[in-house]
C-alpha cells in the first residue's frame, strides 16, 4: 500500500484515474460562458503562456486539513520544482516528460507522466484552456476568478481549479479534486516572475 505521503503529493500533481473507472471516461460538460467569461478565459490563456519563469513561496493543504510550506520554482516549458521545507522529506522535480516525487524518508521515488498532471497544463509550450481540456466552471468575485477545468475525454479523472488576482491578473494557486474526491490546494505567495533559475534544480530525483 501506497503511504500517506505519496497521496498528499499525488493530489497535488495528479489527475489519476486511480478510482471510479466507469467515470474516469466520462464527457466532460461545458460551463456556459458569458462573452465577458469567455475574454477573461483568453486574458488568462495569454497571461500564464507568456510566463517564462516564476518563483513563489507555496502552501499545500492536503485532504486531511495537514498543510506542509516550501518553495515552488517554474521555468517553462516543461520544468517546476517543488522544495518543501524541513523537516519534510518530499521532493517533487517536473521535467524531460515526467513528474518524480520522492520520500526521502523512505528513499521512495514515484514518476508519472507529466501530461497526465495538472502541472502538464501549466508547464505546455502553448497554454490553451480549450480541446483537450474543457472549462467546466468560472467565477468572477471580490477581486479573484476561478477556472475549474478537466480532461475532455476523461472528466471523471478529476478537476483542476484555477485561482487567479484579476488586477493584475496573475496566479494565486490551484485546487485539485482527485478521482476519489481528496482535495488539494495550493495558494502562492510572494510570487516572483522573470529572470533566470539554474537548470540545476530541475534534474530529476533518482533512489539512492
Amino acid at each position: 500500500m501506497m503511504n500517506r505521503s505519496f497521496f498528499r503529493a499525488a493530489a497535488l500533481v495528479a489527475l489519476l484515474p486511480v478510482a471510479l473507472p466507469s467515470m474516469a471516461f466520462a464527457q466532460a460538460t461545458p460551463a456556459q460562458l458569458r462573452p465577458a467569461d469567455q475574454g477573461w478565459i483568453s486574458r488568462i490563456e495569454d497571461t500564464l503562456g507568456q510566463v517564462t519563469t516564476l518563483q513563489a513561496r507555496f502552501r499545500q493543504t492536503a485532504a486531511d486539513g495537514s498543510t506542509t510550506v516550501g518553495t515552488a520554482t517554474l521555468d517553462r516549458p516543461g520544468r517546476m520544482r517543488f522544495d518543501y521545507d524541513k523537516p519534510s522529506p518530499l521532493l517533487l522535480v517536473a521535467n524531460d516528460g515526467r513528474v518524480v516525487f520522492q520520500d526521502r524518508s523512505v528513499d521512495q521515488v514515484t514518476t508519472i507522466p507529466l501530461d497526465r498532471t495538472p502541472l502538464g497544463l501549466l508547464l505546455r509550450p502553448e497554454l490553451k484552456l480549450s480541446g483537450d481540456v474543457t472549462v467546466t466552471g468560472f467565477e468572477h468575485s471580490n477581486g479573484q476568478i476561478r477556472v475549474q477545468v478537466v480532461r475532455t475525454q476523461s472528466a471523471g479523472e478529476g478537476t483542476l481549479t484555477l485561482v487567479l488576482s484579476d488586477a493584475p491578473l496573475g496566479l494565486l494557486g490551484w485546487t485539485v479534486v482527485d478521482a476519489q474526491g481528496r482535495t488539494t490546494t495550493i495558494a502562492l505567495s510572494d510570487v516572483r516572475l522573470g529572470g533566470t533559475v539554474p537548470q540545476s534544480l530541475f534534474v530529476l530525483p533518482k533512489a539512492d
